[in-house]
């Protein structure tokens, strides 16, 4: 088992720093670090932001329409195939189902290779966002096709497992969560001074978002219920953690906030830590790691009723998992613990609890046994 060889095909490795380039960055370590001997394609630039792990054989990409921060991939040329041949792998693990991802699918099954896949990023939900949900339905035709065609199928949570089984996929789904690191994460990173230093007084509730600023983690709804409670309740505090091409107008939509732009490290978990309520509308996460690292830094956390996000939040005993097409219904939300600080308390000893379950080496190692069960059946 800790001599097999994984050829792993993303579309995200190390160009842009997100939740999919860490988690699969982090994944590559951890076998790694087991004796699995790991080739990685994929896209990559001159100057990328993660100092990826393992050996990444970059494959052609363009930038994205309207997004080019984020890179396609346009092919998988021989060069490359000969660089996938020559290392022979046991086991193909296709991330991404790009057009690269796509190819490396053809390959896996004219070479009668055992192809497996990871769920990471819910596309079909994003079209709405930019306007081409009419591409729906072709979009789930060929990830049904995709999947069934992949000996398993990784998932962060159930929900989303049932999400894909509602599309009529079938195919061996198997859980592989994201973990977060307690000793990075906790509230012992609160820094009163810093949210002094930011206009933050003693008595103000501090509604936390953490994200890249794009649109599709519907930060129009965040801005405006936060604006609209600040109304009735001064003490309201926004801080936005990220950075991203919608961070113009979010500071528009929200002049009174603190924006942070990108974080990282001890700055990162000191506003985590130093919040008091997380709030995160984004109904496009198929698991929602921001919500993890909130839930680790002792946040009560008020979420979209989505797959990723109500896998992590329990309805009125850690947060609120709220209908986002209800603005009612999240500002309700919202409200319950901006006045409560008994509640906000008693959510916040259950957040902390619940992120307890989820420890980075446990997930992988699943993972790892998951690969050994394919390579066996």
């Amino acid at each position: 088992m800790t001599q097999i060889k994984v050829a792993l095909f993303t579309g995200n490795y190390n160009h842009i720093r997100d939740g999919v380039s860490l988690t699969l960055n982090r994944l590559v370590k951890f076998l790694e670090n087991n004796g699995v001997n790991v080739l990685v394609f994929g896209p990559t630039i001159d100057k990328p932001q993660v100092d990826h792990e393992g050996t990444l054989i970059a494959v052609p990409s363009v930038k994205a329409p309207g997004r080019p921060e984020y890179r396609l991939t346009s092919g998988f040329p021989k060069k490359q195939v000969r660089e996938l041949e020559n290392f022979d792998p046991d086991l193909v693990h296709i991330a991404t189902p790009d057009i690269l991802g796509y190819k490396a699918m053809r390959w896996a099954k004219k070479n009668n290779k055992i192809v497996v896949a990871s769920f990471h990023t819910h596309f079909a939900s994003y079209l709405k966002y930019y306007k081409l949900g009419f591409l729906e339905s072709l979009g789930w035709k060929y990830l049904k096709w995709f999947y069934e065609n992949c000996k398993q199928v990784y998932v962060p949570t159930p929900s989303m497992a049932q999400e894909l089984k509602d599309k009529n996929i079938e195919t061996d789904f198997r859980i592989w969560a994201r973990g977060v690191e307690t000793d990075k994460f906790n509230p012992g990173y609160r820094s009163e001074e810093w949210r002094k230093n930011n206009g933050i007084g003693e008595n103000d509730v501090v509604v936390l978002f953490v994200s890249r600023l794009v649109w599709e983690k519907n930060l129009k709804l965040y801005a405006d219920v936060i604006n609209d409670l600040k109304k009735d309740h001064s003490h309201l505090k926004a801080v936005v953690a990220g950075d991203g091409p919608a961070m113009k107008e979010m500071k528009e939509l929200l002049p009174d906030a603190v924006f942070t732009g990108f974080l990282k490290g001890e700055e990162l978990s000191k506003v985590y830590a130093s919040g008091d309520i997380f709030f995160f509308p984004s109904d496009t996460e198929t698991f929602g790691n921001v919500t993890l690292e909130a839930m680790a830094s002792g946040l009560p956390c008020v979420v979209a009723d989505a797959p990723g996000s109500k896998s992590l939040v329990d309805h009125e005993k850690n947060g609120y998992i709220a209908n986002i097409s209800n603005f009612a219904n999240v500002r309700k939300a919202l409200e319950k613990l901006v006045v409560d600080p008994k509640l906000r308390a008693k959510f916040s000893k259950e957040s902390l609890e619940r992120s307890k379950n989820y420890s980075r080496d446990v997930i992988n190692r699943k993972l790892l046994n998951d690969y050994s069960e394919a390579l066996v059946n």
